[in-house]
C-alpha cells in the first residue's frame, strides 16, 4: 500500500505494510471514484483478550459512521461502499479508542478506483490532555460504571469538537489516568508511571504488542513530520488526586508542569501554547495560571497563555466513573473555540 495516497490524521507510522494506528483519533482519510471500497483493520495482541481492551475503530464515508467496530478478531474487513456505478467519496477512519489498553493498523484499501488523499487544512492543533481528551466513558452514561475502550468515543469529546468547528487538522496525545507529576490515586499516594511527559516525545504508551515485537512507547516521535499552529495542555485533573491541599505537593506540580512546558516548547518552537483545566474539577487551576505565568517570567517567551474550564455541572449529567457527557463536552468545546479564534485570529 502506498500510504502517499491518504491524508494522515495524527500520531501514525507506516510499518510492514500497514498504518499504524496507536493514539486516540489517529487514522487516514483519502477520496475514491469507483463502484467499491474496503478496509482491512488489523489489531495487535490484544484482540483475543477482554472485550474492554480491544481497538475501537470507526469509519466514515462522507462524513457519516458507517462502521464501528471493536477489533476482537487479528484482521477485520470493513465495506466502506459498494454501487453498481461508479460514485466519488472522502473515507476517513479514526482510531476512536485510546493508546493504552490497545493499538491497531490499516492493512489494506481495497477498491476498482483511484484512492487520493484529502487537502491537507490550513491550521494544525495538538492536544495533549488525558481521558477527558479521550473521550473516556462518553457513550456510558451511568457514572457508577468503569473503563471500556467500547464506551470511549475521541469524537465526542472537546478537543475533536474544537479542531472540527475550527476546520483544522488535529494531533491527540492523550492517557487516561495520567498527569504531570502522577497519575490518578484513590489513596493520595503518588502514581510516577502514569505520567503524560514520559511519553509525550514517544510515539504512544500501550501494554499491548503490535506485529508481536512493537510497542509504541519503543518508538521517538518525529516532531519534524509538521508543526502545530497551537498546542493546547489540559492536564492537572489526574494530578489534582495527588496535590490535594498540601502546599509541597502544588509546588511539586508546578514544578513538573513548567519543565513539561519546555519540553513543549523544544519540539514546538514556533506554536502559541494555551493551557487549559476545569471540566473535572478546578482546584489546580490557579497552579495552572501561575506555572504559565512563571515561564513568561523565565523564559521572556509570551506566546502561551491559560484558559479555565468551569467544573461539570451536575444537571449536565455524568458518564463512566464521572466523567463529562457530550453535553460538557460540547460547552468546552465552545468556549474553547472562541479563545483560540481570539488568541490565533483564526
Amino acid at each position: 500500500m502506498n500510504w502517499d495516497n491518504v491524508r494522515l490524521i495524527g500520531r501514525v507510522m507506516p510499518l510492514e505494510n500497514t498504518l499504524w494506528m496507536a493514539l486516540s483519533g489517529t487514522g487516514a482519510e483519502f477520496s475514491v471514484t469507483g463502484t467499491r471500497a474496503s478496509i482491512t483493520l488489523v489489531a495487535d495482541d490484544t484482540w483475543n483478550g477482554v472485550p474492554e481492551n480491544q481497538a475501537r475503530v470507526a469509519v466514515y464515508v462522507d462524513d457519516k459512521r458507517v462502521s464501528d467496530v471493536l477489533l476482537s478478531q487479528p484482521e477485520t474487513m470493513v465495506t466502506a461502499f459498494a454501487a453498481e456505478e461508479k460514485e466519488f467519496h472522502v473515507i476517513r477512519v479514526i482510531k476512536l479508542s485510546e493508546t493504552a489498553m490497545s493499538t491497531c493498523g490499516i492493512a489494506k484499501i481495497e477498491t476498482d478506483g483511484e484512492i487520493m488523499p484529502t487537502e491537507t487544512k490550513d491550521k494544525f492543533i495538538e492536544f495533549i490532555g488525558d481521558s477527558i481528551t479521550c473521550g473516556y466513558g462518553v457513550d456510558d452514561e451511568d457514572r457508577d460504571h468503569h473503563f471500556a475502550t467500547g464506551t470511549e468515543d475521541v469524537t465526542r469529546a472537546y478537543a475533536y469538537k474544537t479542531a472540527k468547528a475550527l476546520n483544522a487538522d488535529y494531533s491527540m496525545v492523550s492517557f487516561s489516568g495520567h498527569g504531570i507529576v502522577s497519575g490518578y490515586t484513590a489513596t493520595g499516594e503518588k502514581m510516577g508511571h502514569q505520567l503524560v511527559p514520559e511519553y509525550y516525545e514517544k510515539f504512544g504508551f500501550s501494554f499491548g504488542t503490535y506485529n508481536g515485537e512493537y510497542k509504541p512507547q519503543d518508538i521517538v516521535w518525529d516532531f519534524t513530520n509538521r508543526q502545530p499552529d497551537l498546542v493546547v495542555i489540559n492536564l492537572g485533573t489526574n494530578d489534582m488526586s495527588y496535590v490535594l491541599d498540601k502546599p509541597d505537593r502544588r509546588e511539586e506540580y508546578i514544578t513538573g508542569y513548567l519543565a513539561f512546558l519546555h519540553t513543549v516548547r523544544k519540539h514546538n518552537p514556533n506554536a502559541r501554547i494555551l493551557c487549559v483545566l476545569g471540566m473535572m474539577g478546578e482546584a489546580l487551576c490557579p497552579a495552572v495560571e501561575e506555572n504559565v505565568e512563571r515561564y513568561k517570567k523565565e523564559t521572556g517567551d509570551t506566546r502561551i497563555s491559560y484558559m479555565g474550564f468551569p467544573d461539570q455541572l451536575p444537571e449536565d449529567g455524568y458518564v463512566a466513573d464521572w466523567h463529562p457527557t457530550e453535553v460538557t463536552h460540547t460547552k468546552a468545546a465552545k468556549k474553547l473555540t472562541g479563545e483560540i479564534r481570539k488568541l490565533m485570529q483564526w
